[in-house]
């Protein structure tokens, strides 16, 4: 049996909630207010969130980086092309397809399993993580709760904060696991709710495990087998779901196109 042990904060949570009735969770705009919001979170999160999520949340930080990485994202704003200059479209495209052919039977059985051929998946992983080079080194946990108490995206980041302590009081997301920016983990770089919809319970590191979840996504957000994926063809759609940048849509149907064998 798996035992928590409660941190001082934690405890001091727990004996504030039995004095008296939860204050509603505040966001706010600055790291002041950071740590009366966890404090009221948490009481909110009563019945929703066991002992292990408790403790997790009560031991993130504010996470300033974080913060002025969701107000900068330039690269968004970029032409297509310069875009596609700076993630390293070609590279990607060079080295996808000799992933393509090495690891040829786990695309096949993705593509019979959801519909989804090599190219998107391949490119995804590029683009998001250089096929596992990078997988960045925030506090994931600290990282989606500051953007649920900030005011910009609270709502969004907190339905995203109840899914990441709910991974961890199952045992499937590891209180000190680290992730990028926005709380984003493994190698095709999952948000917390989206690993619990669509990980499958498995570690998200192990690049076969992402892949099959990344193409998860995709079949559940309308992938439609065989179909096209460049903008106006019916799966544009799913890799819309991916991200909302429309720079980043685009980059993702090009390198995928190229890596399935179309035209550069």
């Amino acid at each position: 049996m798996k035992r928590f042990f409660l941190s001082a904060a934690a405890l001091a949570f727990a004996a504030g909630a039995a004095g008296g009735a939860a204050q509603a969770a505040q966001c706010g705009n600055g790291p002041g207010g950071f740590e009366n919001w966890k404090q009221n979170f948490a009481q909110e999160a009563q019945g929703r969130v066991g002992q292990a999520g408790i403790a997790a949340l009560m031991n993130t930080h504010y996470n300033a980086a974080t913060i002025s990485a969701d107000r900068g994202q330039k690269s968004f704003r970029l032409s297509l092309d310069q875009f596609m200059s700076k993630r390293g479209a070609s590279a990607i495209v060079a080295r996808g397809r000799q992933l393509k052919r090495s690891q040829g039977a786990l695309f096949s059985s993705i593509q019979q399993r959801y519909g989804v051929p090599p190219g998107p998946l391949i490119a995804i992983w590029g683009m998001e993580t250089g096929f596992g080079a990078v997988h960045g080194n925030q506090h994931a946990l600290s990282a989606v709760a500051t953007l649920a108490y900030d005011c910009r995206r609270s709502d969004y980041f907190t339905d995203q904060l109840y899914a990441a302590l709910k991974l961890i009081d199952n045992g499937t997301l590891s209180p000190n696991a680290r992730g990028s920016m926005h709380g984003e983990i493994g190698q095709t770089q999952f948000l917390p709710k989206n690993i619990l919809n669509y990980g499958g319970g498995g570690n998200l590191d192990n690049a076969g495990a992402a892949l099959v979840a990344t193409a998860n996504f995709l079949h559940a957000h309308g992938w439609r087998p065989g179909a096209g994926y460049q903008p106006g063809e019916p799966n544009f759609e799913a890799i819309q779901a991916w991200n909302a940048a429309s720079v980043y849509q685009r980059a993702i149907a090009i390198i995928g196109r190229q890596i399935d064998g179309g035209d550069d």
